[in-house]
């Protein structure tokens, strides 16, 4: 059985922390922990990417999880069409490694285009099947 849930949290750095919190006790209530730092992680990337670059002004993002007992699935909707992609940081490079956690960590990612504006950055993560007791 799919479960689902979704929440929308305004464009401001304290969201990002709101939906790493959200998404943990999503997973918690779940009992799909095997994979909950993963998630969390990765979360925190796409919000912090939505927060700076992917909320047009006066609007905010959307994060939704769905999960069965075979993977969890991560969205982020934000409201520009402008497509994120990995950067190589120099070592010196204080930002731009976001995606790069992101590709390492999920086991599947990518972007699609949301009507009417804006886009969905989504990742897959397999999980084991192993509930939490």
């Amino acid at each position: 059985m799919t479960k689902t849930t979704q929440r929308f949290f305004e464009s401001r750095p304290e969201s990002v922390a709101e939906a790493r919190t959200f998404t943990a006790e999503a997973l918690t209530n779940w009992g799909l922990l095997d994979r909950g730092d993963d998630v969390r992680l990765c979360v925190s990337e796409l919000a912090t990417n939505a927060v700076l670059h992917g909320t047009a002004p006066g609007r905010g993002f959307l994060v939704r999880l769905d999960a069965d007992d075979e993977a969890v699935r991560l969205e982020v909707h934000d409201s520009r069409s402008r497509r994120p992609h990995p950067r190589r940081p120099g070592d010196t490079d204080t930002t731009g490694r976001g995606l790069l956690l992101v590709s390492a960590l999920a086991d599947g990612w990518g972007v699609e285009d949301r009507t009417p504006l804006g886009k969905i950055v989504w990742l897959c993560f397999k999980v084991s099947g192993q509930r939490a007791a």
